[in-house]
């Protein structure tokens, strides 16, 4: 790793400190730094607030920040795009259609409910991969058909959203949202093994995916299996999504926008994952701060803040392919 890389992520790595540190001392009331460290030491009355409530939170922030910038790494790798991304794409709406069709369909509780997010993301992620190497694989292909799945799974979800019972279709919103509220430790060991899982498919495709991002004819003459590798990164990426929509619901753009940031606090060609994940998790755990915050004692969903930040980035992006010759 290039010494100018190896200090970008340094970086990222103290900024992130820095946002736990602060996401540790902010909750209904501000706490010292050095209250925070005697509850996390079990000691003081503030031991289970820390450990039990902002801990969690926090640690869910850093967890899903970095699935979510892995996600974003390996589809705009995939498909050589800046869009690539898989708010962008569907796979989000498609965890939420799954969800959906759980709690309103068939009713369930709360892990019915994230057993078919990460079916819907999966299931999503098979139908715009098929249809995107119909005719040979493309990644503007792959960007357009699921933006066009996208748009087919948003009239579902508000078609049946429109046909559930009233306290459902409230509580399918709500979820709709993204929020890291209410999240403990129980939800925390289940994203921690499916991150685990995620780890396998995502390490040993780290030098692929770097060839594969180069062009198919580089990639095969490396020794890349290009239909394989797809496959796998697809449903790495696919997984990542899925874990962190089960748990929070849908968090828009961070996969979209760490990715890019990453690479440019780096300043390293392509787009890698170690940076793309702390960033991921600098932007989430930063704008969980601001959910925090803006309207305090209110907590806004984080998805809210990641929405309203990360729509204008998209719009900025899309600028910017509209401006290339």
């Amino acid at each position: 790793m290039e010494p100018r890389a190896v200090v970008g992520n340094a970086v990222l790595l103290v900024l992130l400190l820095v946002c736990a540190g602060t996401g540790l001392c902010r909750g209904d009331t501000w706490s010292s730094p050095l209250e925070v460290a005697d509850g996390l030491a079990g000691h003081g009355d503030l031991s289970v607030v820390v450990r039990e409530w902002r801990l969690p939170r926090v640690v869910a922030a850093c967890l899903f920040g970095a699935l979510l910038g892995c996600a974003g790494a390996v589809f705009q790798n995939l498909t050589r795009n800046e869009l690539g991304s898989p708010d962008v794409i569907g796979l989000d709406v498609g965890s939420y259609t799954g969800a959906l069709i759980v709690m309103v369909v068939v009713g369930g509780s709360t892990t019915p409910t994230a057993l078919g997010s990460v079916v819907g993301g999966l299931l999503t992620a098979g139908v715009v991969l098929t249809l995107s190497t119909r005719s040979g694989f493309g990644g503007h292909r792959l960007i357009v058909i699921g933006i066009a799945v996208n748009a087919m799974l948003t009239a579902v979800n508000s078609w049946i959203i429109l046909r559930a019972e009233l306290d459902v279709a409230i509580a399918a919103e709500m979820w709709n949202v993204g929020s890291l509220n209410g999240v403990g430790w129980s939800d925390l060991n289940v994203a921690f093994v499916a991150a685990a899982i995620l780890a396998v498919l995502l390490v040993p495709n780290a030098r692929a995916t770097q060839q594969a991002a180069l062009g198919d004819a580089i990639a095969v003459t490396s020794g890349v299996r290009l239909n394989r590798y797809r496959v796998s990164a697809v449903v790495a990426g696919a997984g990542c999504t899925a874990t962190v929509t089960a748990i929070t619901g849908p968090i828009a753009f961070v996969a979209l926008a760490a990715p890019h940031l990453g690479r440019a606090v780096t300043r390293s060609p392509g787009i890698h994952f170690v940076p793309a994940a702390l960033t991921g998790a600098v932007l989430l755990t930063s704008a969980d701060l601001v959910a925090q915050s803006v309207l305090a004692p209110v907590t806004l969903p984080v998805g809210v803040v990641t929405t309203a930040i990360g729509g204008t980035y998209l719009l900025l992006l899309l600028l910017k392919e509209v401006e290339r010759p």
